[in-house]
């Protein structure tokens, strides 16, 4: 069944880690699973789980709770492309309650979702406890740093016929909190395994003359082109600040942080990972278990505030033998904090800025999705044949529940609209347009 799985998820061949979890799951009752981000976590924990599942078994059987949205949806497509015959849902905070719920009126074997939005649905009946045999606590560290203890704790008292218990998290912890009811876990560390990450990242700094470093950070990018760029940030009004500046010098980018509403921030990943932007301002929300591509390079506009931070914003890039390099910018006033060993080497800019070239793709939105019938061979259909469109020409595909996105050629985009502005998709008349 395994193999039919990975060849679903494009896998050839399942890590140490995925490979220890099955192993440990065998056997043990509770499992801690600490594995860097971008190791691949989700299916390390996901056919453990898959493993326990029984289709004569009614309700929904394994929960898996998540810190944010992003990565619940993210779990649940990885499941759903597995393509194993079991139903999932992913509830989270900014979606429709009454939507959910009905969709829990069937209920899914897997159930994800954030710890607010579970514990809801808990405690409104819609989801019935019972029958959850399986509790994964994904990147636990990080719903804990987010304040997302009672919530947990709530739903966790809920569960009183659980059988087992998966713990996993990007960082070592000192102690398993009581409220988690793991007890004795068969610990799987993987976090010191000699990570291309450590080998491969260049880590580098440059010092503004004054406290301003919005300049520095503009002539950066500059010098950076359009390789694939995050710029981390400690706050929200730093990202807005930032996404200011870069829109008045007329420098294509995105936000993302957790003001935004999820639409906003869905469509702002989608971008980045097509490539219509290639610059991504953000706080530390996207600095782990976000579905986002291969990243070129880091810039620490706002210092980090511990190693963990640090640590995981690195591990945006340089992943999979792949090189990348990180940048602090420091103010006159910053000092490189004592947490970081590696002594960076100093960058140096160019004497005069060369804004960045266009990206090749640009995005247009379609006004339906999955829950409409629509999926990404409709969408290619009509692209390539009503927008007469070489393959070449149309890049990455999402479909959502109620939308579509496709990466379209940039100087054909406009040709490609005026082409399929009155076409229908299934046989209805979809709004079609650029998604500034």
């Amino acid at each position: 069944m395994f193999e039919k799985i990975l060849e679903n998820l494009k896998i050839t061949s399942l890590n140490s880690m995925q490979l220890a979890s099955l192993e440990a799951a065998k056997t043990a009752t509770d499992i801690l699973l600490l594995s860097p981000t971008g190791s691949g976590k989700t299916v390390g924990f996901l056919l453990p789980v898959l493993s326990s599942l029984k289709a004569e078994e009614k309700g929904v059987q394994a929960l898996v709770i998540v810190p944010s949205r992003e990565l619940g949806l993210q779990i649940e497509q990885v499941f759903k492309q597995m393509n194993t015959g079991f139903k999932v849902n992913c509830c989270y905070g900014g979606h429709s309650t009454r939507t959910e719920k009905n969709n829990l009126s069937h209920p899914p074997a897997l159930l994800v979702g954030t710890p607010g939005r579970i514990a809801y649905h808990i405690q409104h009946n819609n989801v019935d406890a019972s029958s959850i045999h399986t509790l994964i606590l994904d990147e636990f560290d990080k719903a804990l740093d987010l304040g997302f203890k009672d919530e947990m704790s709530a739903i966790i008292g809920n569960l009183k016929n659980l059988k087992r218990r998966i713990l996993t998290s990007a960082t070592a912890m000192k102690e398993i909190p009581s409220f988690t009811g793991v007890r004795n876990p068969v610990e799987l560390n993987f976090l010191n395994t000699g990570s291309p990450t450590n080998v491969t990242l260049k880590l580098k700094y440059l010092k503004a003359e004054d406290t301003d470093k919005l300049n520095i950070l503009f002539s950066l990018i500059c010098k950076l082109q359009n390789k694939s760029t995050l710029v981390f940030c400690n706050h929200r009004d730093a990202v807005e600040r930032i996404s200011i500046l870069l829109e008045g010098k007329g420098l294509a980018h995105g936000v993302f942080h957790g003001g935004l509403e999820q639409e906003d921030r869905e469509r702002a990943l989608i971008k980045f990972r097509n490539g219509s932007h290639r610059l991504l301002i953000t706080t530390d929300l996207a600095s782990r278990g976000l579905d986002i591509p291969e990243i070129e390079a880091v810039i620490h506009y706002q210092l980090p505030t511990t190693h963990d931070v640090f640590t995981h914003r690195n591990g945006r890039t340089a992943r999979m033998n792949a090189e990348g390099s990180a940048y602090l910018l420091l103010s006159a006033n910053d000092h490189i904090p004592l947490f970081i060993e590696e002594t960076p080497e100093l960058e140096t800019l160019p004497d005069k800025n060369v804004m960045p070239p266009k990206a090749r793709w640009r995005t247009l939105y379609i006004a339906a999705g999955k829950k409409e019938k629509i999926n990404k061979m409709d969408i290619v259909g009509m692209l390539l044949q009503k927008g007469k469109l070489a393959k070449d020409e149309l890049g990455l595909i999402e479909v959502l529940d109620h939308s579509s996105y496709a990466a379209v050629s940039s100087h054909k985009v406009e040709q490609v609209l005026k082409l399929i502005r009155e076409e229908k998709i299934k046989n209805k008349k979809i709004k079609i347009a650029i998604s500034e």
